[in-house]
């Protein structure tokens, strides 16, 4: 009888841990800085039917950044996440070269 008890009173103990499960690292959203760590002022924006290319200011100067198509204002500050650096990329849209370009998801505006 005891062991039934002992049983009982462990498996109440058990539905409790997986009924109310703890968060993960994997389930922490991170903070709004490490999403979007890079930001500048827009010198210059080019849309295209499924992306829009800026020329943001950057620490070592002006980069290009290209992201699916958004509404972003020349002079307004940005903020963007790391993304994937392509050298040389030949725009067929625009018919243009961009010596390197910032592929992002997502950029927002900032309010300074």
């Amino acid at each position: 009888m005891k062991t039934i008890f002992a049983l009982l009173a462990l498996a109440a103990v058990a539905n409790t841990a997986i009924a109310a499960p703890q968060q993960s690292a994997d389930t922490v959203k991170p903070s709004a800085a490490s999403q979007y760590p890079n930001s500048g002022k827009v010198l210059e924006v080019i849309d295209t039917a499924m992306y829009t290319y800026l020329q943001v200011t950057g620490d070592k100067g002006p980069v290009w950044i290209a992201a699916s198509k958004t509404n972003i204002a020349k002079d307004a500050t940005i903020s963007y996440p790391n993304g994937v650096v392509m050298s040389n990329f030949y725009s067929k849209s625009l018919n243009r070269t961009f010596d390197a370009i910032i592929f992002v998801d997502k950029v927002v505006s900032t309010k300074k």
